[in-house]
């Protein structure tokens, strides 16, 4: 089968990767869509850099939709010809935080590698997954459409939820980069809460989407954003700020934007810091990392989108051209996500 594998010198596709076999409890997936992320980008350098945290090779991919394709020996909960989404974030399944389905803060995943990330991911083919409790239905959706919600869809609904008691009607949430993840996270939010969302990113064509999908301001991210965020709410700092970028400049004006007693989320990998201390941040604000959401939240997230609540602007790339994909995805060139469709012709 045609797999997408990074190597130590770099990706590249391989054509005669051997489909996998399901063992005890596995499952195989004929894989739909596979979305390229970001975060793909920093392992690929990473790993050229001679400083990769998952060792190659393995084939890239953690956004992941299919159909089931077989069970292993033992392997329950789902049917052959089923419609699934994949999670991606593999725990151990015992420690406490697994038990509650909360995978994406396993005790133990600093030892562990997912989906896509040390572990073959859904860039093939077909996908090996562990265990059936990380499929979930898709129900009707198109299944290529659904890949980005995965990663990019969860993360933001995992983001949100943790604020959701400041989320209130009357709350103003700021949305920094409205890109992969973004879009998905102003959705969600629209969706989810009453709150004002103003909308910012360094593009046009970004903030226009932004108006689309329901943003009820739009600034540019540029030296001017703090001061023209503060001239739309009157002087008051906002409730929540929602980060998806990561860079330095983006972080320090999140930073100065969120309200005592806020929080501010950082969920992009752009490599910036926060420090966090006296008179750094407003008094009793709070800052997060997260990581991925929980096998809980995305079930509600699949739900969500069911209901037309959220859809994710896809463009779709053959396997063949999965490096024009990762081009893409970092000359910023990309509408919405960019999903690789290994079976497009099947």
């Amino acid at each position: 089968m045609l797999a997408y594998r990074l190597f130590d010198d770099g990706p590249r596709l391989v054509r005669d990767y051997p489909v996998p076999e399901p063992r005890e409890g596995q499952v195989l997936v004929k894989v739909a869509g596979a979305g390229a992320c970001h975060s793909d980008l920093h392992v690929i350098a990473a790993t050229a850099a001679g400083n990769g945290f998952f060792k190659p090779p393995f084939t890239l991919g953690h956004e992941n939709t299919g159909w089931v394709a077989a069970l292993g020996p033992g392997a329950t909960g789902v049917s052959v010809g089923d419609k699934v989404a994949v999670y991606c974030a593999w725990g151990c399944g015992r420690c406490r935080t697994c038990l509650v389905g909360q995978e994406n803060y396993c005790i133990y995943q600093k030892t562990m590698n997912g989906c896509g990330l040390g572990v073959d991911g859904g860039m093939a083919e077909y996908l090996v997954v562990p265990a059936a409790r990380y499929l979930i239905p898709l129900g009707d959706l198109d299944p290529v459409e659904a890949a980005p919600l995965t990663d990019a869809g969860i993360t933001p609904y995992h983001a949100i939820n943790r604020s959701r008691e400041l989320l209130r009607p009357g709350a103003t949430c700021v949305v920094i980069g409205i890109g992969g993840l973004g879009h998905l996270a102003l959705q969600i939010l629209r969706a989810t809460t009453a709150v004002r969302v103003i909308a910012l990113d360094v593009a046009d064509e970004k903030l226009a989407l932004a108006r689309d999908l329901g943003a009820d301001a739009t600034v540019r991210s540029d030296a001017g954003a703090l001061a023209n965020v503060m001239e739309l709410t009157h002087g008051e700092p906002v409730d929540v700020v929602l980060d998806f970028v990561g860079l330095q400049p983006t972080i320090d004006l999140g930073r100065k934007l969120v309200r005592g007693g806020g929080d501010f989320t950082i969920v992009g990998l752009g490599g910036g810091t926060m420090t966090y201390g006296q008179g750094r941040i407003a008094w009793g604000a709070r800052v997060f990392t997260p990581f991925y959401g929980s096998i809980p939240e995305m079930r509600e997230l699949i739900a969500l989108a069911e209901r037309g609540g959220i859809h994710a602007h896809v463009t779709r790339f053959p396997l063949e051209r999965a490096s024009d994909a990762y081009q893409a995805l970092h000359d910023g060139t990309l509408d919405g996500r960019a999903v690789i469709c290994p079976n497009a012709a099947n």
